[in-house]
């Protein structure tokens, strides 16, 4: 009886790896309504969500791409500006060195013309003061001529019209002989 009733234990224990059919009918209807319910509410909702993430990252994408066009527009932009503000520059350092030099030209003739003044008037001074000394010297030579004379004629030369007479004489007389020297 031992034996029997050890077969009889084990005919009416269940089978722990085969499940009851009730429990797999109840698994099963369990396992239609979540996937009914996922169906029909989750899944649309994770589709829009991820619908949605895959348009922000569009958009982000063809935002940077715009972004990144207008930068290399600007970068470009800027290089020309850059070019175009260095051959202006290049053109106004040369407009100032041409304008120094001219400047120079110009100052340089100024300078030319105040010493050829400057000389100008040194000579004219010169002469001036040649004439001067020229006509003292005979002033002086004709009272020392008139003075010897005097003492050599004997008589007074104190005539003024007199005096200058002989002295005018005695000059052309030693400027026809220092001429024909």
């Amino acid at each position: 009886m031992v034996m029997t009733e050890i077969v009889f234990a084990a005919e009416a224990a269940p089978n722990p790896i085969i499940p009851h059919p009730a429990e797999l009918i109840l698994g099963l209807v369990a396992f239609l309504v979540l996937f009914f319910l996922l169906k029909k509410y989750a899944v649309p909702r994770f589709e829009a969500m991820y619908a949605e993430r895959a348009e922000k990252i569009e958009g982000g994408i063809e935002k940077a791409e715009q972004a990144q066009a207008k930068a290399e527009e600007a970068l470009a932009q800027y290089t020309a500006q850059l070019a175009e503000a260095r051959t202006e520059a290049a053109k106004i350092r040369d407009d100032a060195r041409g304008e120094a030099e001219q400047i120079k030209a110009e100052l340089r003739a100024e300078a030319e013309a105040d010493q050829q003044r400057i000389v100008a008037q040194g000579e004219a001074k010169l002469q001036a003061q040649k004439a001067q000394i020229v006509a003292e010297l005979r002033a002086e030579l004709g009272r020392n001529a008139v003075e010897l004379a005097s003492r050599i004629v004997g008589e007074s030369l104190e005539d003024e019209v007199r005096r200058r007479g002989t002295v005018d004489r005695f000059l052309a007389e030693l400027e026809t002989n220092g001429a024909g020297k």
